[in-house]
């Protein structure tokens, strides 16, 4: 089973815990979702993990294609884009600000218990892939936000988390 799929069953993108995560992180940024459009953006604008061999190669960067088509298709082309855009590189890549999912997105990790993060992304894998960008100075290099991986998990994922909370504040 390829590592994205592995993540939307049971890994970082749970299709059963990611959406109310990113949902709670909404209503903390914005307001409680009252939008049915919303709440399909919280569900479905990840499932372009599905069947990719990574998570932040050049594959599971196009993971918000999949997402964006099925809102295009339900709602018209500014829900589309708005569940793009919830990838930085996405959005740098079109030249447009990131949309406001993006923010909670980025948030819903901090509503997460570590215990019960650290569990589902070693279980996948997700965590070498994470971390290994660290390490390799790629687009989570060390002078970013993380430690690399000589720290411990759980101190690396509470860097990852104070990084989010630093980076939501100052952009959304």
């Amino acid at each position: 089973m390829k590592i994205g799929t592995k993540s939307l069953l049971f890994g970082a993108h749970c299709i059963f815990i990611h959406p109310l995560l990113v949902a709670a992180a909404w209503w903390r940024l914005y307001g409680f979702p009252t939008d049915p459009r919303l709440w399909v953006a919280f569900i479905v604008h990840d499932w372009g993990y599905w069947g990719k061999p990574n998570m932040d190669g050049p594959e599971g960067e196009t993971h918000v294609e999949a997402g964006a088509r099925i809102m295009t298709r339900l709602f018209g082309p500014a829900w589309g884009n708005f569940t793009r855009y919830h990838s930085r590189y996405y959005a740098r890549k079109d030249g447009v600000a990131p949309s406001r999912l993006c923010y909670a997105d980025k948030l819903s990790l901090c509503f997460e218990w570590n215990w019960c993060y650290l569990l589902r992304v070693c279980l996948t894998g997700e965590i070498r892939e994470y971390r290994a960008h660290a390490e390799r100075g790629g687009k989570y290099a060390k002078d970013s936000y993380l430690s690399g991986a000589s720290t411990s998990r759980q101190e690396w994922l509470r860097t990852v988390k104070r990084f989010m909370l630093r980076y939501v504040a100052a952009n959304y």
